[in-house]
């Protein structure tokens, strides 16, 4: 994927976008605020860590850019939509064709009824596409044989360790061309070296694909693999 830049500044385009984004919680009065006043830019093509410390607001920064949550005020945009903007149902699309996700949890990333292979292609069935097709079948089989599981897409998810389950989510991430790949502490429950393997394929994501990638982590050696460290504290950027 080529990635946009502005012809006269030569400067990469956002592939995400917040302007003042705030989300408060609770009743008028009594109200706790995750994100204060948040706004930022992501280059398309970069790999982006947001790191900070439990109840920073790292993780609503996340569901809010990814829309899996709506702020209370401001506005987030992944290329020049608005997802604000947008239908509960077209947000659903957004997400489905236009945005990867990595979860921390294994249990969310994958669904266990489904083959490997299944859980690859799901986005693309899901949109439409008749699993028996060969093009489909093709190019969930490519992708795990890139994050190392080759010959595994019959079997069940409950037969990979839980860095090879992550390494399938990496894989379903990418099976749509995705805008943008949300990852949320994608390493956290991993050893060292699956751990490493999982950073490693998102940061291919970035350089042989040229996907944006936004990761939340409180892991500081995960996010020494970002070209950009975001920090949180208290619902703000700092």
């Amino acid at each position: 994927m080529e990635t946009t830049v502005d012809t006269i500044t030569g400067v990469r385009a956002a592939a995400l976008r917040l302007e003042s984004v705030s989300r408060r919680h609770g009743r008028r009065g009594r109200e706790t605020t995750a994100l204060d006043a948040v706004s930022c830019e992501v280059p398309a093509g970069s790999f982006t860590a947001v790191v900070g410390p439990s109840g920073s607001g790292k993780s609503t920064f996340l569901q809010c850019a990814a829309g899996l949550d709506r702020p209370t005020s401001g506005t987030v945009r992944i290329g020049t939509t608005d997802l604000g903007s947008l239908s509960e149902a077209a947000l659903t699309r957004l997400r489905r064709d236009r945005v990867g996700f990595v979860f921390q949890s294994h249990a969310l990333n994958l669904v266990p009824s489904l083959s490997i292979e299944e859980n690859v292609v799901l986005p693309l069935v899901l949109a439409g596409a008749d699993p028996a097709d060969e093009r489909v079948l093709d190019l969930g089989r490519d992708l795990l044989a890139r994050v190392g599981l080759a010959g595994r897409g019959a079997q069940d998810p409950s037969t990979l360790s839980g860095g090879q389950q992550q390494r399938v989510a990496v894989a379903r991430a990418l099976v749509t061309g995705p805008e943008v790949i949300f990852a949320d502490e994608p390493t956290a429950s991993l050893d060292p070296e699956s751990a490493s393997l999982v950073l490693g394929l998102l940061r291919d994501a970035v350089r042989i694909d040229g996907r944006t990638v936004v990761m939340v982590t409180h892991d500081p050696v995960a996010a020494g693999w970002a070209d950009t460290v975001l920090t949180m504290d208290g619902g703000r950027l700092r």
